[in-house]
């Protein structure tokens, strides 16, 4: 008998839904669904430091010389357990649904469906907003604290990653001049944090603000002035609309290192109620896609049909239980996910407004 209240059931069903936007997840930290989806708790961290070495000439009677193979950071990390849980009960059954005809023929058991897959798939945007907001904290700090809350209320514990080893964030750039400020070098600038990242062989194309940065170089002087010298291809400003939500605001040539200038203007309602943006006032991020990937530890839990737990390798893992004393059904979806760069500081970021940007 097909039980749409199973597991397995609504597992398919949310991995079928469009997922809310994700710009940030989903360009720079993909998911590789045979090796980043992990069967157990803990997930392995790997991360290479970015090198750039030469062959060695060799003398053609010795035959080679041996290279040692690159290093790289290995860690076992436990991720965060994210799961948002939503009740419903017999007055919520007989009431009309959102989006449901006034004097509708929908018996409250026929609702119930319904209600329980739409459930699933708000919990599972929750979550996404969730790891859009991690991914946004990882390279903008180099590290994320997750804060774990036992239940609704004030009290909870905050676990936190870094993926650097000294004593603060090595992979920041401090402007001389203040890019709102008279005198300011915005390609010059862009163009040292290019550098800082290519010198140690990794790729920087994009360069990620948001809208209040994305004003500050659409009216730069300097920056204008140069588009405007005849036969010097120095780049463009033409704004164009990504399917993500990310408006690209220009394509610049700062000093042979082409970029594309990306504004993401998206927000999110945090914790306390406040709304925020994903990428904090005057923070500008110098990166290249797939910089890093998200890995996602397994979900192991009780069920409910069989009275054993069962583990389950998935971005999603939804669970259904329903209390017949109480006459209360809830649904809860499970994420457990972690943000991790491929190399040690793949990313540069630099406060480049003179009104403090926050935390």
């Amino acid at each position: 008998m097909f039980d749409i209240y199973s597991t397995h059931t609504l597992l398919m069903a949310v991995e079928q839904v469009t997922p809310v936007r994700s710009f940030l997840r989903d360009r720079y930290f993909p998911t590789n669904e045979s090796t980043d989806i992990f069967s157990t708790d803990d997930v392995l961290v790997e991360y290479k430091d970015g090198k750039k070495r030469l062959a060695p000439f060799v003398s053609p009677r010795k035959g080679g010389v041996t290279i040692t193979r690159e290093g790289y950071t290995t860690n076992s990390y436990t991720p965060p357990n994210i799961a948002p849980r939503r009740v419903l009960t017999v007055d919520e059954l007989n009431k009309k649904g959102f989006g449901e005809a006034l004097y509708s023929k929908l018996t409250p058991e026929q609702r119930e469906g319904a209600i329980i897959v739409n459930d699933a798939v708000e919990l599972g945007d929750l979550i996404t907003r969730r790891e859009e907001a991690m991914a946004a904290e990882t390279m903008q700090n180099n590290g994320c604290v997750m804060r774990h809350y036992a239940d609704k209320g004030d009290e909870y514990e905050e676990k936190e990653i870094r993926f650097y080893d000294e004593a603060a964030n090595p992979a920041i750039y401090t402007p001389t001049v203040k890019w709102d400020a008279t005198g300011a070098a915005i390609m010059k600038d862009i163009a040292a944090m290019c550098r800082a990242l290519k010198r140690r062989g990794l790729p920087a194309t994009d360069v990620l603000c948001g809208p209040e940065v994305a004003d500050v170089i659409q009216n730069d002087p300097d920056i204008l002035k140069k588009l405007d010298i005849a036969k010097l291809n120095i780049g463009g400003v033409d704004p164009e609309e990504l399917p993500e939500g990310v408006t690209k605001i220009a394509r610049l040539n700062c000093s042979g290192n082409l970029v594309d200038v990306l504004c993401y203007e998206e927000t999110y309602e945090d914790d306390d109620g406040s709304v925020v943006s994903y990428i904090k006032r005057g923070k500008v991020i110098v990166t290249a896609p797939a910089c890093g990937r998200t890995l996602y530890g397994a979900v192991t839990q009780l069920e409910q049909s069989d009275g054993r737990f069962h583990t389950y390798a998935a971005r999603r893992v939804p669970k259904y239980v329903s209390d017949a004393n109480t006459n209360v059904r809830t649904i809860t979806v499970t994420a457990r996910p972690l943000m991790i760069p491929n190399n040690k500081n793949p990313w540069i970021v630099a406060d480049v407004l003179t009104a403090a940007s926050g935390d």
